[in-house]
């Protein structure tokens, strides 16, 4: 199986986000502004999931390691760099929500808690300049969907493994064999094989 190149996968989330580098420059430039509400966020996102109950039995137990896990990650989207080092630790926490089975669609409702919680601090902070205030708006709304994008690839990377090791198991082929065939395939393009 080959590794995933962080840098394609960047490149290929801010374009899908939308999350482009004016959103990278005000964000670094600004984040400084939004770090002592983030504790407050965390709490809030916390506070809510535990009113969730398919979500209970992911957090019982755990919940202030968590939050310390939270509030370092939502530091690190106000800080920047966004670049591959920056998709390589998205999708490692990806890669953790997938090997506690977290379903996937609470990936994308926790990334929309996040933001439901962010937006009143933006409109407190920038209450004095609309324009400043709709660009944050932007911008957060792109590095959280550049986020999700990338910790999204996780549960897809995983999903394909888990069918390529089924299909290794039923089939009895060596992953050392599927791997020479998928590189013979990749190698003619595909012209040879039906």
């Amino acid at each position: 199986m080959s590794q995933t190149d962080f840098a394609t996968l960047c490149q290929r989330g801010k374009l899908n986000s939308g999350f482009d580098s004016e959103d990278e420059k005000l964000l670094i430039q600004e984040g400084g502004r939004l770090l002592p509400y983030l504790a407050e966020v965390t709490e809030k996102f916390y506070d809510e999931l535990q009113q969730i109950p398919a979500a209970v039995p992911y957090l019982e137990g755990r919940v202030e390691g968590l939050k310390a896990t939270h509030l370092a990650w939502l530091q690190t989207i106000f800080s920047g760099p966004y670049d591959a080092n920056f998709a390589a630790s998205m999708h490692k926490v990806g890669e953790v929500h997938v090997q506690v089975k977290l379903p996937v669609e609470f990936m994308a409702s926790g990334t929309l808690l996040i933001k439901k919680h962010l937006v009143p601090i933006l409109t407190q902070v920038y209450a004095g300049d609309a324009l400043r205030m709709g660009l944050m708006m932007k911008a957060v709304n792109g590095v959280t969907g550049f986020c999700l994008i990338i910790m999204q690839e996780s549960y897809q990377s995983s999903l394909l493994a888990q069918e390529l090791d089924k299909f290794m198991a039923i089939t009895g082929i060596s992953r050392a064999l599927f791997n020479n065939l998928a590189n013979a395939y990749k190698d003619d393009g595909g012209a040879g094989m039906v």
